[in-house]
């Protein structure tokens, strides 16, 4: 018999995790939650990798090194001049904590707030729907949950021959904790943390290299997304190099010497700091007992089916640890559907309207499907696109690269997929994802009146341009 008994136990933290266990204390079912992060100061870090070494604060920095860029390089035009512009990398670093604290304490009280009980350590899945919590202070202790949700998240994959050592050789954490900003800064993998984190230091000064194995960047996307965002890091110096195939990395004399292959032979590169940013994998060491009857896929994730089953009865999974995209936002809607699935017995998730973003600058957001997977899929579609050059707030901001494209079904018009770079995207993908979810049509976005001057009328006119009908461009 386990020492306590629970409607709902989690195990991780994260945002899908935190997110499931409030839903289910605000549906009377009685939760436990389960989270070993630890901050600096010995106290509880819930929020997962996103909260803390990840998605939060890689926009704290992203944010922070913006602004430094800004003063240096766009605030002339605009009639404002600053001398003597300098950067303190140590209180950047120290706001970037802050912010995570902020958020760390505010999560704290929700769980309060909820009277859901919070155990600060590892949860392993026994047989039975028992959970083994073995906290960072205390005795271990056993827990028996009439469903129980895991939810441990992702860590970042490795490479042979380059051994993180945390000071010259990091991974996605140890990047947001540099002390100076690196002369040279080299970057396996062209991805999203590589991108972004090529850009926050490339803005503070540094040379930046990223060493793509792909022969393309970022192939998720259509040939025209990827030619503007290419476009764009050139000019901000980032030097990306596809085919680049690292086979070592090694520290000497304070210094990273990496060896890569590429279609013209074997290089070598010296770097001050070197992130390894090549994907991640799902969280599962040291989440199961070998009894505890879970099937996982051949990629070591948890086989799970649309509701987020297991193969176990009443074990469920969410997040990195499945299938789909590892995105917090995924995870929390993933959690929250499970929830309800249990508590009312109807939850959903459409998976064809997850929003994807790149916070670089430009931004970089998509929604549905791409001109590339249409094309294979062999669905019939028309296209339109409108540059933010031709809106007069991204004239007037400074901010005029990039563009909306639109895409729509040939027959019915039903919209099936938006890509966006340029700046907020982050926030115009919001309309097109709600547009989608109802079933929406290029023809609703082109109806709905949107404000003048904003950069939102990029999406209006792109809606437009599907039928060939655009205001403020030749068709």
């Amino acid at each position: 018999m386990a020492d306590k008994q629970f409607d709902l136990i989690v195990i991780g933290g994260g945002p899908g995790g935190y997110a499931a266990a409030i839903r289910a204390a605000q549906l009377d079912l009685k939760t436990l939650l389960i989270d070993d992060r630890q901050g600096s100061d010995g106290k509880p870090a819930p929020g997962g990798t996103c909260l803390n070494v990840g998605c939060v604060p890689s926009k704290a920095l992203l944010d922070s090194s913006k602004h430094f860029h800004h003063i240096q390089h766009d605030y002339t035009e605009h009639g404002i001049s600053v001398s003597d512009v300098r950067m303190d990398v140590a209180k950047m670093i120290e706001r970037k904590r802050k912010v995570v604290k902020q958020l760390n304490s505010g999560l704290m009280q929700l769980f309060k707030a909820n009277k859901i009980e919070f155990a600060n350590g590892w949860g392993k899945l026994l047989a039975n729907r028992v959970v083994e919590v073995s906290p960072h202070e205390g005795e271990t202790w056993t827990a028996e949950g009439k469903h129980v949700m895991l939810a441990a998240g992702s860590v970042p994959f490795t490479i042979p021959n380059v051994e993180i050592d945390g000071e010259y050789i990091v991974d996605n954490e140890g990047v947001l904790e540099f002390d100076q900003v690196p002369k040279r800064f080299g970057v396996i993998g062209a991805g999203v943390i590589g991108l972004e984190m090529g850009s926050v230091w490339s803005r503070l000064g540094s040379e930046v290299v990223l060493l793509e194995a792909m022969d393309e960047l970022l192939g998720v996307l259509d040939t025209d997304v990827v030619r503007a965002a290419a476009r764009e890091f050139k000019k901000q110096g980032l030097d990306i190099r596809l085919g680049a195939r690292v086979s070592s990395a090694t520290v000497k004399d304070g210094q990273v010497v990496v060896s890569y292959q590429d279609a013209q032979g074997e290089h070598s590169e010296t770097f001050d700091r070197l992130l390894v940013a090549v994907g991640r994998r799902a969280a599962t060491e040291g989440l199961l007992a070998e009894d505890a009857g879970i099937k996982l896929t051949d990629r070591g994730q948890i086989d799970v089916d649309d509701d987020c089953r297991t193969s176990v009865e009443n074990v469920w999974a969410i997040g990195d640890i499945v299938r789909g995209p590892m995105l917090a936002h995924k995870a929390s809607e993933e959690g929250i559907a499970v929830v309800e699935k249990i508590a009312t017995g109807h939850g959903h998730i459409n998976f064809e309207t997850i929003p994807w973003v790149i916070y670089t600058d430009p931004e970089i957001a998509w929604v549905g499907k791409t001109e590339r997977q249409l094309k294979d899929e062999g669905i019939a579609y028309k296209a339109g696109s409108f540059p933010f050059a031709a809106t007069g707030r991204g004239l007037a901001m400074g901010h005029a690269a990039g563009h909306v494209k639109v895409l729509a079904d040939e027959e019915d018009d039903t919209l099936l997929g938006v890509q966006i770079i340029g700046p907020n995207a982050s926030e115009l993908i919001a309309e097109c994802v709600v547009a989608m979810e109802f079933h929406g049509c290029a023809e609703d976005l082109a109806r709905i009146v949107h404000a003048h001057p904003t950069l939102s009328e990029a999406v209006h006119e792109a809606a437009l341009a599907v039928d060939k009908r655009a205001i403020h461009k030749a068709n």
